[in-house]
Formats: structure tokens, C-alpha cells, sequence
């Protein structure tokens, strides 16, 4: 007999969004969940090729949406454009297999197009509530609005395909909780890397994420998706904002949203999905947003972080014997000094993008630090989806970005991961939004850092990290 609610235990967010999901589960601990939603980008043929090895077909075409992200050109939109033929094959594929197994698709041509996690989101594929995979490390974007999201490998996605469902043995349940008033010139993305920093890069292993608090509260809905995309840099499975009046205003009226009637139904269900007052958590963490500042990473991992007006820190500095050898190797190939000046850093090139960093809010941000000003290194935007470009076109802000001297590109991954041949040149700095400053992530001994989209503006107008808040002051 199912317990009544006066009797049942107070749950978090995540207990409700796991235990609604459970279709059976294993005396080992495993849980089979309902997979409400699967997003497919152009690595998904690989998955499709299993399907066809065991003469299987798509079990729910009708909760898979697809779009190529990875190795899309972002200069035009030919395909022939694609030297590299496997490339050119994973592109052409998922077209072919969206008209086979009957499952909507958002091919080059269609304005829909984009990265994944944010074409999800924007189209309202994802709603709160949702259970939503793809074979992907950055699907915990979509957690940015109630749902439980998370990245799977190559034969997890061809179990979705085949059955809808997926293994899963339930990671324990982290809040962080970030209070106070975020000062101007500090985003999501500084608050995303304020808190790695705090916990480290395996801070949240074995966790999912419920970021909460005032600070998060007043993040618009791409903001939240910012910080959910980058919860999986803590080593989180997942990272989930709960959803409230900002999430609901975001997908009112966007193209996969319940309508009349059943728009008021699941209202009145996603209010539902918040953490119980008296629920408990293995894991709290509580953090002032009063202290937050602009920030620039400074080595090979997202932990290695400081505030813009600090300085590069000395390995001697840290406890632990591992992070200070990481340390030394991380400046050693960064070519940085301890003690040297953040703003000294001299950059040569800048990257806005990324499933991180692209949506409009992000070009908007960015767009009012460069306006009326000129950039003194190469610069590029690449839009999160087609709506992205086309709305920021529409509101000038590619007139703003091209007049200051940056390219305007196609929408796709791009230089966040140069799986499509965007990559900048060894030895190289980058100022990036992207979301990991791994060696070689975005090219053979690219030095990447990773900054919030106006910081990035501030460092291509002065070929240096510059402090944002100096720009919104003048």
C-alpha cells in the first residue's frame, strides 16, 4: 500500500525526479528508470549501427530529438565543406535515420539547428520533471530547468533506442546552497566556477547537484543552465536547478510546451518538484555570492580559478601533495608564473560559445561590454542554436559584434571542443565560455581559459584578462 502523503518521508528534489522514474529495480542496487527524453547529436550513428547490427528499430521515436552539433562547419553550411569524410558520414547520418526511425530532427538547413543542450531547452524538449540523456558529459545543462539530466556512453544510448529505459544506480544527493546578491559583472558562469573551485573537480563525485539559495534564485533560466552544464566539472552525475515562476516564463509558448489546458496541468505538477522542507541531504554546502568575483582559470583543470584582479597562485600554497605537483604542471604548460598579475596575462585569441556559454542572454551580456568598441585580437561568436543567431540578428546585437571586429558564425559546438577542425594554434591563448580547459581541448598545446562571456569581451578590447567591472563603470 502506497504510503499517504502525511505519513511518507520528506524527500529532496532528486528522490522525487529518481522514485518517479523507477520501472523496477535490481537487488544490487540498480534502478531501471523511463527515459522521458533522449537527444541525439551526429555521434548518435554509432548507437543507430548497434540498433541495425541487432536488427532492432527506435522504441520511442516520439521521445528522441535530434540535432548535429560537433562537427558542423560553422563558416556556411555545406556539407561538402566537411573534409573529413567520417565526419561528413556522422552529419549526412542522423537526417538518414531520423526519416528511417521516425524521430524529429533538426538537420543543417533547419533554423532549429544547434547544440544540444541548448536546442533542448529552448525548444521545450526539456521540461522540468523530465528524465532526459544524451550521450554527452554536458547534459546536466537540461537539470537548468527541474529535470533530471545526465550524459551516457555509446551502448547506453543504444539501450535507450532500444528500450526506453536505462540502468542507473542512485548517486547520493548534494545542495549547495550560494545566498546574497551577485555584484554586477559576475554571471553564472563565475558562480559556476567560484564553486568548483570551492569543492575541487571531485567534490561532487558520486552526487547529484540541487543548486539552491537566493543567489541561484535570481539567475535567469540560461544562467541555471549555465551552472547545471558545469556541474558535471565538479564531478557531479548531475546538477538541477528546482523550477519555479523564472522556468515556467522561460517555456511559456515555446514550440514542445504543453498547451491550454495541459500547460495548467503541468504547472500545477512542476510546483511540486522542490525539496521538502525537513528532506535531508548527504551532502550541504553552503557558499556567500557577496564574495563572488569575476574569474579566470589559470591551469588544466576548472578548479584552477581566480578572480580577475588576483594573482596566479603559488603551488607551495596548497595542502595536498598532488594538487601542488598539478599545479606546477598546469603553470609549467600554461607558461605562467606564481605571483604574476591575472590582468598581465596577454591573450591572443577569443571564443564565445559553446553549450555553456551561447545562449541570448550570453550574446546580449557580451554585446554591451563591446559596443562602440573595437576588439585587438581575433575574435569569434558562434551561436548556441539558429533561434539564437536569428534573435540576435534581430535585435542588432551581430551588427554590435561584426562593427567591433568579431566573426559571426554558424551555430555549433566549434572551438569548445575543435572536433570540426575549429581550433586555435599551439601555443596559442585563449580567452573561452567553453566549459573545460583541458590540455589540448581546443587544439594540440592551445592554453585555454575559461571566462564568463563579458570577460571574455573585456580581454579581446585590451588583448589582456581585464576586469569587466572596469568597462560597465566607464
Amino acid at each position: 500500500m502506497a504510503q499517504t502523503d502525511h505519513l511518507r518521508s520528506p524527500q529532496t528534489i532528486i528522490d522525487k525526479l529518481w522514485n518517479q522514474h523507477v520501472v523496477v529495480s535490481r537487488d544490487d542496487g540498480y534502478d531501471l528508470l523511463y527515459v522521458d527524453r533522449h537527444m541525439l547529436h551526429d555521434g548518435s550513428e554509432l548507437g543507430f549501427a548497434k540498433l541495425r547490427s541487432r536488427s532492432e528499430r527506435l522504441r520511442r521515436p516520439d521521445r528522441t530529438f535530434g540535432t548535429p552539433d560537433h562537427y558542423v562547419p560553422t563558416v556556411g553550411r555545406d556539407l561538402t565543406s566537411v573534409a573529413d569524410l567520417d565526419h561528413r558520414y556522422f552529419l549526412e547520418a542522423i537526417e538518414t535515420n531520423a526519416r528511417r526511425e521516425g524521430f524529429i530532427a533538426f538537420p543543417l538547413n533547419d533554423r532549429r539547428q544547434g547544440i544540444a543542450h541548448v536546442v533542448g531547452p529552448e525548444q521545450a524538449v526539456t521540461l522540468p520533471g523530465m528524465t532526459v540523456v544524451c550521450g554527452d558529459s554536458h547534459t546536466s545543462t537540461h537539470g537548468g530547468l527541474g529535470a533530471l539530466a545526465f550524459g551516457i556512453g555509446t551502448s547506453e544510448v543504444a539501450h535507450v533506442m532500444a528500450t526506453q529505459c536505462l540502468w542507473q544506480r542512485k548517486p547520493r544527493t548534494f545542495r549547495i546552497t550560494v545566498d546574497g546578491s551577485l555584484a554586477p559583472g559576475v554571471s553564472a558562469k563565475d558562480v559556476a566556477l567560484s564553486i568548483i573551485r570551492a569543492i575541487g573537480t571531485s567534490g561532487a563525485t558520486g552526487h547529484i547537484i540541487e543548486f539552491a539559495g537566493s543567489a541561484i534564485q535570481s539567475l535567469p533560466a540560461e544562467g541555471r543552465l549555465t551552472l547545471c552544464n558545469m556541474s558535471i566539472e565538479a564531478g557531479a552525475r548531475a546538477g538541477l536547478v528546482a523550477p519555479d515562476e523564472v522556468t515556467f516564463a522561460y517555456l511559456s509558448g515555446r514550440s514542445f510546451a504543453p498547451k491550454g489546458l495541459q500547460w495548467e496541468q503541468a504547472h500545477a505538477y512542476w510546483l511540486t518538484l522542490r525539496s521538502d522542507l525537513e528532506s535531508c541531504f548527504d551532502k550541504e554546502v553552503y557558499l556567500d555570492a557577496t564574495a563572488f568575483a569575476p574569474m579566470v582559470t589559470w591551469g588544466t583543470s576548472p578548479e584552477d580559478s581566480v578572480a580577475v584582479d588576483s594573482v596566479i597562485p603559488d603551488p607551495d600554497e596548497f595542502a595536498d601533495a598532488t594538487r601542488r605537483a598539478n599545479a606546477r604542471q598546469s603553470l609549467e604548460y600554461m607558461q605562467l608564473r606564481p605571483g604574476e598579475r591575472v590582468r598581465d596575462v596577454k591573450v591572443d585569441r577569443v571564443f564565445i560559445g559553446s553549450c555553456t556559454n551561447s545562449r541570448i542572454e550570453d550574446l546580449r551580456s557580451a554585446a554591451a561590454i563591446i559596443k562602440d568598441r573595437k576588439v585587438v585580437v581575433p575574435a569569434w561568436v558562434v551561436a548556441g542554436s539558429g533561434e539564437v543567431k536569428a534573435q540576435a540578428e534581430a535585435e542588432g546585437l551581430h551588427t554590435i559584434f561584426k562593427e567591433a571586429g568579431f566573426e559571426w558564425r554558424e551555430p555549433g559546438c566549434s572551438m569548445c571542443v575543435g572536433m570540426n577542425g575549429d581550433i586555435g594554434k599551439s601555443g596559442e591563448r585563449i580567452a573561452s565560455t567553453s566549459n573545460r580547459n583541458f590540455k589540448g581541448r581546443q587544439g594540440p598545446g592551445v592554453l585555454t581559459h575559461l571566462v564568463s562571456p563579458a570577460m571574455a569581451c573585456a580581454a579581446a578590447l585590451n588583448g589582456c584578462f581585464t576586469d569587466v567591472r572596469e568597462l560597465l563603470e566607464s
